[in-house]
């Protein structure tokens, strides 16, 4: 497949602006062919009025209609083969083990929402029969279920140029509740976001989807993002990034005569709590773990570690001591863009130069372009709470290991922290009896709490919580990652003393699709 670096506005390619720009090999710091053209305002609206258009026809299809498209969607994106994989590594410098199995997530995403399509209790159908004696006045017949609120821009993330990108959770999601999208690809890796944007358009056109279902443009300036949000037809926003970023497309669309919903992930240190119990047990193998997920992925993940708790203990010096000794072997790797790269940088030096902090020790250099050392810091609870900048994401393989005298003081840090996507607790159950507060605590800072593992990785699954408390995303009641996340772009809709034969399948007394169902408070399935 040859890649033509234009807009994607349905089923139709434009390239009407003047303005282009190329990926860049971030291991080598070289352009890559070809040239891709940064979409006028013009095209956005063409790709927002088509999803308009498209909306109402979408909506109106089987539940069995729109799985078989995202399922398609999988199949088409698989068959692009090595071609896929070859341009995403060149466009990001991911090992191709790591890209590979970014693919099969992202092919597996659109397999678990179509199968929570079909299946179709998502819709949380809800109904209170009328009841025409009640006194003193009548009850009324009234019916409700999740609609799809309508055309959803889509922004794709740097760091999961698949999984969170044009076909990622965000995408997915939206197209199984009913939502067109209009997809802002990711500058650092334009070529692999049109290849994954033509595999929906073949699936679209393989499926019988209507013109508008989806579209792409494409853009290294924020105006096109600017745009794509301003635009009165977009009804709710996805994205992955930073909270500059998250925050300014937050405020566009609040400051909008018709404020949108924006379900923006913005990062996060995810902090680790290492209970006295653990480190005494297995100390070896907490700063190992430590170190590995530190640097898995070079750092760039939104679970990555950025903040480390303890009671000061010779069991901590020995912890510390340990990571003083292997780190320095640990290999730099190659981070996804020059941007992040010098962020990196940027931050790395602001932290190190706070005071109270030390640098405990750092992984290895290397003298090529856009390569990251890992680094391990050290510094006092106290420092924390007089620096709480301290607890900011720094997106890269480095963290802070916090040192409190006692328990009061580990309390303390976790009271101070903001909102975070996780939290870890390692420890015994003895500990966990001794720290029950910390757990209390820690429920009200994050989306998902961890217990003896680390946060790096994210299961696809029904019961997936990835979102947390501001400044993690925009809306701590939302998920990015699993099922849940199909109800972001629904609404509830009530029909009241409505026939029956008008009625959606979901809410007529029959109940055709079988699916589970509130019934005058009672739930069932028939």
């Amino acid at each position: 497949m040859t890649l033509t670096g234009e807009q994607f506005i349905g089923f139709e390619p434009k390239a009407q602006g003047q303005t282009s720009f190329q990926a860049v090999n971030p291991a080598t710091g070289l352009s890559i062919a070809p040239n891709f053209v940064e979409a006028t305002s013009e095209e956005v609206h063409m790709a927002v009025q088509k999803a308009t258009q498209a909306f109402l026809p979408y909506q109106q299809l089987s539940s069995e209609q729109r799985a078989i498209f995202l399922d398609a969607i999988g199949e088409h994106i698989l068959a692009l083969g090595d071609q896929l994989i070859n341009r995403a590594q060149e466009e990001t410098a991911l090992p191709q083990g790591r890209l590979q199995g970014e693919r099969g997530r992202t092919i597996n995403q659109l397999k678990l929402f179509a199968e929570v399509v079909r299946e179709g209790s998502w819709v949380d159908a809800r109904i209170d029969k009328a009841n025409p004696d009640r006194t003193p006045f009548p009850k009324p017949d009234i019916r409700q279920m999740l609609i799809p609120l309508g055309p959803v821009a889509v922004f794709g993330a740097s760091n999961f140029p698949l999984a969170f990108s044009v076909a990622g959770g965000d995408t997915a999601s939206a197209l199984a509740s009913g939502c067109p999208v209009v997809i802002k690809a990711h500058p650092a890796h334009p070529g692999t976001s049109e290849l994954v944007f033509r595999a929906i358009l073949q699936a679209a056109e393989a499926t019988g989807m209507p013109d508008g279902v989806a579209s792409m443009v494409q853009g290294g300036s924020i105006e096109v993002g600017q745009a794509l949000v301003s635009h009165p037809g977009i009804q709710a926003v996805g994205f992955t990034g930073s909270l500059k970023g998250g925050r300014a497309l937050f405020n566009l669309a609040s400051q909008r005569p018709n404020p949108i919903p924006v379900y923006a992930e913005m990062g996060s240190t995810n902090p680790v709590f290492l209970l006295p119990g653990a480190l005494k047990e297995r100390r070896e193998a907490l700063a190992s773990g430590l170190i590995q997920s530190v640097s898995l992925g070079v750092g760039q993940f939104c679970t990555n570690p950025g903040i480390v708790f303890g009671v000061e203990s010779e069991e901590t010096n020995q912890f510390l001591a340990q990571i003083e000794r292997e780190l320095p072997s640990l290999a730099a790797g190659t981070m996804l863009t020059a941007n992040i790269h010098q962020s990196y940088v940027h931050g790395l030096g602001e932290v190190a130069a706070t005071e109270g902090i030390d640098v405990l020790a750092k992984g290895k250099d290397h003298a090529t372009p856009n390569f990251a050392q890992a680094a391990v810091m050290r510094a006092q609870i106290s420092d924390l709470l007089q620096h709480p900048e301290l607890e900011e994401e720094v997106f890269g393989p480095s963290t802070i290991f916090f040192s409190g005298k006692n328990k009061t003081e580990l309390l303390a840090a976790a009271n101070s922290l903001s909102g975070h996507l996780t939290a870890t607790i390692h420890g015994t159950e003895e500990d966990l009896m001794d720290y029950q507060e910390l757990i209390s605590i820690l429920q009200q800072k994050v989306g998902r709490l961890i217990f003896n593992g680390f946060p790096t990785g994210v299961e696809v699954c029904h019961s997936m919580m990835h979102g947390g408390p501001y400044p993690a995303t925009t809306d701590s009641r939302s998920t990015s990652v699993g099922t849940l996340a199909i109800k972001r772009f629904a609404r509830p809709f009530c029909f009241q003393a409505f026939p029956e034969a008008v009625l959606p399948p979901e809410l007529q007394d029959a109940n055709p699709r079988q699916i589970w169902r509130l019934v005058d408070g009672t739930f069932q399935q028939h």
